[in-house]
C-alpha cells in the first residue's frame, strides 16, 4: 500500500512537468513555453491565435528540432567556419533588435514630441512655393537657344516643341510638364532658374545641367500646402524613432573604449 501511494505521488508530480512539453524529439523536449513564445511572436506580426495556428507551430517546432539535431549530428558548425560566423551574426542581430526595442519602450516618442516636431516642420515651410514647370531638354546650347527664340517670338507652342524635341522621356509626351514641385526638387542650375522666373513666363535663357540644356517655363506657382498631422503622423513618428535610436547608438559608441 505504501509503495502504491509513493507511485501515485510520483505520477502526480511528473504529470504537470510532462504537460509542459508539447512533444519530445529523440528524447529532447519541446516545451509549451517555447511554443507560446513562438505564437506570441507571430501574433505581434499580425497572425491570429487559433487552434490551427498552434498545430502548425507545433509541427514547425518538431520539424526544426529534427533538422537541428541532424545538423548537430553532422557537426556542420565544426566543419564549416562560415556557419559559425553566420550563427554569431544572427545572435548579434537579435540582441541589437532587442536592445533597440527595449530602449524605445523606456524612451518612447511622445504625442507632445510628435506635435512639436510637426509644428517646427510646418513653420519651416511657411512662405515656401511650389511650381508647375515645363521644360524642353536638348543636348546643345544652340538648339536650346533656337527653341527659346521660337517661344519668345510666339512662333510655336511650348508643348509642341517639347513633344518634338525634348530628350526627357518622362515629360516630353506631356508637353514638357513636370507637374507641381518645390524648386528644391530640381538640380541647382534648374532650381535657380525656376525661382528667378515669374509665374506664366519663360526663363530668361536656357540653363545647363548635367543632363543637358533646358528651356524652362514656369506655368504657375503657389504656397506649399503642408499636410495635416493625422496624415503624416505615422511617417513622422517613425522618423523620430529612428532619430532616437541613432542618438542612442552614437552615445553608446562614444562611451565605448575602442582601440
Amino acid at each position: 500500500m505504501k509503495r502504491l501511494l509513493m507511485l501515485a505521488a510520483a505520477m502526480a508530480i511528473a504529470a504537470p512537468i510532462h504537460a509542459q512539453n508539447i512533444a519530445t524529439v529523440n528524447g529532447k523536449a519541446i516545451t509549451q513555453k517555447s511554443m507560446d513564445q513562438f505564437i506570441q511572436l507571430l501574433v505581434s506580426q499580425g497572425a491570429s491565435d487559433s487552434p490551427q495556428l498552434r498545430e502548425q507551430v507545433k509541427q514547425e517546432l518538431i520539424n526544426r528540432q529534427v533538422m537541428v539535431q541532424a545538423a548537430e549530428k553532422a557537426n556542420l558548425v565544426g566543419k564549416d567556419p562560415a556557419i559559425a560566423t553566420e550563427l554569431e551574426l544572427a545572435r548579434q542581430g537579435i540582441l541589437v533588435r532587442a536592445l533597440m526595442a527595449d530602449y524605445l519602450k523606456k524612451n518612447p516618442v511622445t504625442d507632445a514630441a510628435i506635435t512639436a516636431e510637426y509644428d517646427k516642420l510646418k513653420k519651416q515651410q511657411e512662405g515656401v512655393l511650389e511650381y508647375q514647370v515645363r521644360h524642353i531638354l536638348v543636348e546643345d546650347e544652340k538648339t536650346a537657344n533656337d527653341l527659346q527664340n521660337q517661344l519668345n517670338n510666339k512662333s510655336a507652342k511650348f508643348e509642341d516643341l517639347a513633344k518634338k524635341n525634348s530628350k526627357d522621356p518622362g515629360s516630353a509626351e506631356k508637353g514638357g510638364d513636370l507637374g507641381w514641385a518645390p524648386a528644391t526638387n530640381y538640380v541647382e542650375p534648374f532650381a535657380n532658374a525656376v525661382k528667378a522666373t515669374g509665374k506664366g513666363k519663360l526663363a530668361d535663357k536656357p540653363v545647363q545641367s548635367q543632363f543637358g540644356w533646358h528651356v524652362i517655363e514656369v506655368v504657375d506657382a503657389r504656397p506649399v500646402e503642408f499636410p495635416p498631422l493625422a496624415q503624416v503622423r505615422p511617417q513622422l513618428e517613425e522618423m523620430m524613432r529612428q532619430q532616437v535610436l541613432a542618438a542612442y547608438q552614437a552615445d553608446l559608441r562614444e562611451k565605448a573604449k575602442i582601440q
